[in-house]
Formats: structure tokens, C-alpha cells, sequence
């Protein structure tokens, strides 16, 4: 007999800076493996202290989906639309600014005094999945704490989860 489906599931690998979306996990026995993409986490490693600029670990759910509809490269600042799309122009005006594009899907820490409340609130440290230009490498790190993505996978990756969707980072 099978199992019930699963609700779509995201896994953050971070030693292999990955990003694998799991679905409908059990319904045909398999593990669900949807897709997997690559991604860049935290050059500062793993950590969950507010100021760290590290990845934090654990389990976490899409808080909010932010920026549907927003073209490829749209910039966004404090989670609004500037109306720009970025260009090299932009980064060599502001080489260390680390661009958030096309896409939000902000986290939301669940394990209290691990990634939720306190000085380790993933939410509050506003950690989330979103798009890089397209000259930022994938598969190293490289963040200030986000997960980034790029583009065209984190419009994929937002058009197939919704709100309230799992996402474990482990490393």
C-alpha cells in the first residue's frame, strides 16, 4: 500500500551547495526528489547569530513569497520592487553590495532558541531565497547569509512551493 503524498519539502545542503526540492515525497515510494539546484549560502559558513552573516541551520518555512510577477534581475530593496533591473553598471557603483533579484521567498525560523526569537531569528536576520545576478558563482559560498540563486531557478523554485513549505538546512 502507499503513503500518502507529502507536501512539497526543500532541503539546503550546505557543504554541497545544493538546494534539492522534494515532492510528493511517498506517493510512489520514491524519496520525491523534484529538482535540485545549485546554490551559494553564507561566505561566512553556518551560524545562527543575528550580525554573524552566516546561513542558519535547521528547520524553516517560507514565511512569505515576495516578488511574483517581477521580471528576470528586477532589483529589490527591504523587499520592494525598485522598478530597476540590474546591469554591471549597477554592481561596478556598488561592488560590495550583495543584490537581491527577481524573487524573495523569506524564511522563517521553527526551533526556538535555534533559528527562532532571541538573537538567533532567522526571520529577523531577514534570511532568505533569492536571485543573484548572473555573474555570481553557484556551488560556493559566497552570501552574506542568504540562499542564493540564480534567476531563472528561483523563479522555478517559487512558482512550485507555496507559503508554509518546509525548508531543513543542514551543514
Amino acid at each position: 500500500m502507499n503513503s500518502p503524498a507529502q507536501p512539497p519539502r526543500i532541503r539546503v545542503d550546505l557543504p554541497a551547495q545544493t538546494l534539492t526540492l522534494f515532492s510528493d515525497a511517498g506517493a510512489d515510494g520514491g524519496d520525491g526528489a523534484a529538482i535540485q539546484y545549485r546554490v551559494s549560502t553564507a561566505a561566512n559558513g553556518a551560524g545562527e547569530v543575528n550580525g554573524s552573516f552566516r546561513t542558519p541551520r535547521g528547520r524553516h518555512i517560507i514565511r512569505a513569497k515576495i516578488g511574483g510577477g517581477a521580471p528576470l534581475g528586477g532589483v529589490f530593496v527591504a523587499r520592494r520592487p525598485t522598478g530597476e533591473i540590474f546591469t554591471v553598471a549597477m554592481r561596478a557603483a556598488a561592488p560590495q553590495r550583495d543584490w537581491i533579484l527577481t524573487r524573495i521567498l523569506w524564511l522563517s525560523g521553527c526551533e526556538p532558541g535555534r533559528n527562532r526569537l532571541g538573537q538567533v531569528d532567522s526571520m529577523r536576520r531577514y534570511i532568505y531565497i533569492h536571485g543573484a545576478p548572473d555573474d555570481v558563482s553557484m556551488g560556493r559560498p559566497g552570501s552574506r547569509g542568504c540562499i542564493r540563486m540564480r534567476n531563472r531557478d528561483v523563479v522555478d523554485l517559487f512558482d512550485r512551493v507555496a507559503v508554509g513549505t518546509t525548508v531543513d538546512i543542514h551543514g
